[in-house]
Parts: C-alpha cells; structure tokens; sequence
C-alpha cells in the first residue's frame, strides 16, 4: 500500500502546486504576500498538529528513549547515505565540482566500507556533507519559491518545493523498493527517524509564548532561502538585480 499512497501524495502535491501558481491566492489588506494562502496553510497545520500529537510525537519519542543509542545511530546514517546519492545528482546539476565529488565518494565509501551506509566512515576521514535537493537545485537557476504551502502529513514546504515532489517520489529507493514488508518497514523507520531528530526542537515551540504557525513558517522560508544561496543569502531587496540570482557566480 506504501507505494500506491506515495503516488497519491505525489499527485496531491502537484495539484496544490499548480493551483497556487495558476491562480489568484487570497487576497486581502493584511495577507503576507509570502502566504497568501494562510487560512488553508492554518487548517492544515491544524490538522497536522493533531496528528503529531497523537501518533508521530509519541512514536518518535519511544524510538528515542527505548532504541539503543547504536540502533539509531545506524538508521539515521542508513538514511543519510541514501540521501547522498541524491546530493550527488543535484551538486552536479548545480556545477558544484568539489561538492559533486565529496558526496559521491562518501557514498562510495559508507556503502562500502560503512556497510550500506550503517557507519559514516566518510566523515571519519574527512568527506564532509553538502545536502542539496530538487528543489535547492531551482531556487540555484532562479526558479522562486512561490508562496508557502502547508501539506497535509508533509507540513512546511512552497510552491517550487512542492512542484519537485512527484520527481522525489518517482526517484525515492526505499518506496520503489520491491518487497513490500521491506519497503514498508522502511518507510515507516524514516518517518519515525525524522521525527525524533526534531523532538527537542517541537519541545521548544511548545513551550513558547509564540504563535507557532507563524515562528514555524518564517523560519521554515529563512532555512530554505540559507540553503539555496549557500548559507548566504543577499539582502531581499537586491532580488530583482540580475546579480542575486544563485546561479550568478557574481552572487556566490
């Protein structure tokens, strides 16, 4: 059932995509140019929140306080190293030559010698990450991000992000895998391995006297707009000038 469902959520994601980019939005004196769509992100998050809260939070915070440390440890490489593959495509796709090599040969070597990626010998010796998706890829060539988009399961995301997932679906190893037991076990371990690593994080937003969708949503624009532009990002303002564009060497 995995793949299927994956394969409706990729139609979804693309439906809201274009409907955000082919029509109006909302409109109004106080609507964030940045989210036209609050009130549905808002129902959505909602939505989202209760499902967090009732299943995915006490799921993960099991995985965290009664997995071996060892255990974890090793799924999160696992994921991390499937991952790399994908960094490989993208720094490439984006001309980054040092980047492209690095994370080719740490998949080389982590599925080699760290056992299908459950050890990261390449950071042992010295091959540092550079993570790079679809979407990073581009926001590099300029494609803006569009408006933000809360989806249902999926959470934070934007237009461009959204627009990218059916290629993320149609490329991802775990749900194309071919024995199901195997394929849904899987997917269900990176669901949970991705929650724990956030734990703390929803802690502190719980905990704080903030309008969560807010804080949740301006820093989800600011990480995404750090990642494009490689951890440096040109004041919003000089956006319009050819210059800021990320795949402008001038803008590097």
């Amino acid at each position: 059932m995995i793949a299927p469902l994956h394969k409706r959520w990729a139609m979804t994601a693309m439906l809201v995509a274009v409907a955000v980019l082919s029509t109006g939005c909302a409109s109004g004196p106080n609507v964030n140019p940045k989210d036209p769509l609050e009130p549905m992100n808002r129902s959505v998050s909602k939505f989202n929140d209760t499902l967090d809260d009732n299943v995915l939070k006490p799921v993960a915070t099991g995985y965290r306080d009664y997995t071996p440390e060892l255990v974890q440890k090793g799924i999160t490489n696992f994921f991390r190293n499937l991952s790399d593959v994908f960094s490989t495509a993208n720094n490439g796709l984006q001309f980054k030559g040092r980047e492209t090599a690095e994370s080719l040969m740490r998949v080389v070597v982590n599925t080699t010698l760290g056992i299908y990626g459950l050890f990261d010998v390449a950071t042992e010796i010295g091959l540092q990450r550079h993570p790079e998706d679809f979407g990073q890829t581009l926001g590099y060539w300029g494609v803006p991000d569009g408006p933000y988009v809360v989806l249902p399961v999926f959470g934070p995301s934007t237009a461009r992000d959204t627009s990218v997932l059916p290629l993320e679906f149609s490329t991802d190893f775990v749900a194309k895998h071919d024995v199901v037991a195997e394929r849904n076990a899987a997917v269900v371990a990176r669901i949970v391995e991705k929650r724990a690593s956030l734990l703390q994080t929803s802690d502190l937003l719980t905990g704080a006297a903030i309008d969560k969708y807010s804080f949740t949503r301006d820093s989800y624009l600011q990480f995404r707009r750090n990642q494009v532009y490689d951890g440096n990002p040109p004041d919003e303002d000089q956006l319009e000038d050819p210059s800021a564009d990320p795949a402008s060497p001038s803008a590097k």
